[in-house]
């Protein structure tokens, strides 16, 4: 059963999308702070496992404000959550795909070149395309996939990081480890995908859904926990390493989590993937000021792009600035006519 068509403005579209940035970016700099600060070094299974239950708490509480009284919450809470297993088990898909990309992701890396790594993992964002045309019948016009592609081009150049030589020799299976992450890839398109298609296809509360994913989500993490830091939780303590700024990125995270689904919801994951994008120039930006980091490679991740619109340029006998030109009109009006 397909859901009513819902009248969500283009004014808060456009807040989410832009409070889901704004986090993202923030996000990805806290993280880092806490990651390469020289205090103890918190256990991150643990982090992401309290984030997913401070995500179910706040969804919890969100739904409680949205049925507006104790009565119709415990009934959506029991007709939706405690008493419907099936629609329990059809949101735990997610979980647990998400599981199978982290781990394949693990398998990858430890089997591939980081630049190798990064580069074929981008290759996540015309996947989550042609999940989205597959699965939810739609269809993408040739500018629209040319957009996808060169932002899957602009993310690898800008996650981009030459191999440094190294003494330690590791064996590896390159096989395996295109395996993996030809694997990682497929998850991470059709998971999100999923999610958008059962967010979409009946007009259960946005935030019930949340609460049957984050349920699943937290006995995942749990083993997560378990499997990979429960010799060392066991002897310094699950919140080993925990300070103001560890709760700060989880805060971040719960939040960036929830407007996400939002994001998800009113528009679809390839506007997701483009906020994402935005969020790693904005957090790069904000390392050069706050890290001091040196970007170095200008000419080299511009040459690059600049060659990519040469060769548009001799397939459509067009000039440079023109093409440049329908690239952003292309891009401004497919932000617009999803919104």
């Amino acid at each position: 059963m397909a859901a009513p068509k819902e009248n969500v403005s283009l004014l808060f579209k456009l807040y989410c999308l832009i409070v889901m940035t704004l986090v993202a970016a923030a996000y990805t700099i806290a993280l880092r702070y806490t990651r390469t600060s020289d205090k103890e070094l918190y256990f991150s299974t643990t982090a992401v496992c309290i984030t997913e239950v401070i995500k179910l708490l706040l969804s919890v509480g969100i739904l409680a404000k949205e049925t507006g009284s104790l009565g119709r919450f415990k009934t959506s809470l029991r007709d939706n959550v405690l008493g419907n297993p099936k629609e329990l088990m059809k949101l735990s898909v997610p979980s647990l795909v998400y599981a199978v990309q982290n781990n394949m992701a693990f398998l990858a890396l430890s089997n591939l070149d980081a630049a190798v790594y990064q580069v074929t993992y981008q290759l996540k964002i015309p996947c989550t395309a042609l999940c989205t045309v597959l699965m939810l019948n739609r269809t993408l016009s040739k500018l629209q996939w040319v957009s996808v592609f060169m932002l899957c081009g602009g993310v690898t150049l800008v996650q981009w990081k030459p191999a440094q030589a190294t003494k330690v020799v590791v064996e590896q299976n390159p096989l395996l480890g295109f395996g993996a992450i030809a694997i990682a890839v497929l998850c991470s398109g059709f998971a999100g995908v999923y999610f958008e298609k059962v967010l979409k296809s009946s007009d259960t509360s946005l935030w019930v859904r949340n609460i049957q994913m984050y349920l699943s989500g937290i006995v995942v993490t749990l083993v997560g926990v378990y499997l990979s830091d429960g010799d060392e939780i066991k002897e310094k303590g699950f919140f080993y390493g925990y300070t103001y700024y560890v709760w700060f990125v989880i805060f971040l995270a719960s939040v960036g989590g929830l407007y996400t689904s939002v994001v998800v919801k009113y528009t679809d994951n390839i506007m997701k993937g483009f906020s994402a994008a935005a969020a790693i120039v904005l957090s790069t930006i904000a390392s050069v000021m706050l890290f001091g980091l040196q970007i170095r490679c200008f000419y080299a991740v511009r040459k690059p792009w600049w060659r990519s619109v040469q060769v548009l340029q001799l397939l459509t006998k067009r000039s440079a600035v023109s093409i440049c030109q329908v690239l952003l009109g292309n891009s401004i009006r497919q932000i617009c006519s999803v919104l």
